[in-house]
């Protein structure tokens, strides 16, 4: 009876009156005591509300019903269709809404209402592996900082690929504790590749400078990020850095002098196709002479032989377990004892090899002294 006088009410009450009315009656209807007279009365009228021409009225409706998880899946759908704030608000909070349903809304959404899914709880892995393919910036903005989202790896290295240049996106991504390797890692290279150019485009350096800055700043970081990395996501690194064309002798070396020994063994494996645990045997053996087989077989930069053997001597000598040193990135320690190697062989002055180890003996001062004074 009352939703029926609701009705005959309506056709002529003005927006305002007919939204406070239509909050009221969504309010009684998610109450858990109300009669099944008065809910089957609610559940005819209500197609009938959510085809008010009201925004406002239409908002209220789905505001009221879009947590309730007992209305009806072809009134969730009425209500999900419906345009502005009262689909979004459905399609981000009901939990009727399946799959894939869910999945249909984004195919066919507005970047809004692709947003508004993303902000989802417990939003299933196929709906954001669609999100990440297909949605816009602020949709996948919105499915990056959704901290209960299941967002799979593959869909955050489609994100990457797609807005990886956008900075806001970026520190969102950062922050993620499950952003794979191989995704950390292009977003460095997008980084240092905008800082090379941004460096280059003021004629600070020139091209060439710059583009060796940004080189080595993005190495640097992968160098870094390998550290904190689970020795089979170090694996999935090193294969994507060996896809690309990035796993260089100077980033193989960095790793070295950095003491990132898994990134290192795992460069090796698949530069010379043999298993890790046979490139960790050969790099243990202390004549140098296996390691001198394994290094031939890379054909690696035959200057750069003295720098790799010496320092993983060094790495792997108990003399160098030296707490005081604990800064990420290159150890000056290892780079020092290095050039004093290649610095006691008569006519090596002029190796580029050397050349090199000086910037990175540089380098790692300045970031011990960094670290010292933020200590």
């Amino acid at each position: 009876m009352i939703v029926r006088q609701f009705l005959e009410w309506a056709r002529t009450a003005p927006d305002g009156a007919r939204a406070k009315a239509v909050a009221a009656l969504g309010r009684a209807y998610v109450l858990p005591d109300l009669g099944a007279p008065d809910r089957a009365d609610m559940d005819a009228a209500f197609p009938t509300i959510a085809d008010d021409p009201s925004p406002l009225v239409q908002f209220e409706l789905a505001s009221a019903l879009c947590r309730h998880p007992l209305v009806p899946a072809d009134l969730v759908m009425r209500l999900a269709a419906l345009p502005g704030e009262a689909g979004e608000i459905v399609l981000e909070q009901s939990p009727v809404l399946n799959t894939r349903e869910l999945i249909g809304f984004c195919a066919a959404g507005t970047p809004e209402r692709q947003a508004a899914i993303a902000r989802r709880e417990e939003l299933p892995a196929p709906v954001s592996a669609v999100l990440a393919e297909s949605g816009d910036i602020g949709a996948c903005l919105a499915l990056v900082r959704n901290p209960t989202a299941d967002v799979p790896g593959f869909a955050l290295g489609h994100i990457v690929a797609r807005f990886g240049a956008v900075p806001e996106l970026r520190e969102a991504l950062l922050i993620r504790p499950d952003l794979p390797a191989d995704a950390h890692h292009a977003l460095i290279r997008v980084v240092a590749g905008a800082l090379g150019s941004f460096v280059a485009e003021r004629r600070w350096l020139s091209p060439a400078e710059a583009a060796r800055v940004a080189r080595e700043a993005s190495d640097s970081a992968t160098v870094a990020q390998a550290g904190r990395r689970h020795f089979t996501e170090v694996r999935a690194l090193a294969e994507a850095l060996q896809a690309r064309g990035e796993l260089t002798p100077a980033l193989v070396l960095r790793s070295l002098l950095s003491g990132q020994m898994r990134l290192f063994l795992e460069a090796m494996s698949l530069s010379s196709g043999i298993p890790v645990e046979h490139v960790a045997a050969l790099a243990a053996d202390r004549s140098g002479d296996a390691f001198r087989l394994l290094y031939d077989r890379l054909t690696l930069p035959a200057g750069a032989f003295v720098a790799f053997r010496t320092a993983l001597e060094v790495v792997q000598s108990e003399a160098y377990l030296d707490e005081s040193e604990e800064v990420p990135g290159l150890k000056q320690r290892i780079v020092e004892r290095v050039i004093g190697a290649y610095e006691a062989i008569p006519g090596e002055a002029e190796n580029s090899v050397l050349a090199l180890l000086r910037r990175w003996q540089a380098e790692a001062r300045e970031r011990r002294t960094a670290a010292s004074l933020a200590a």
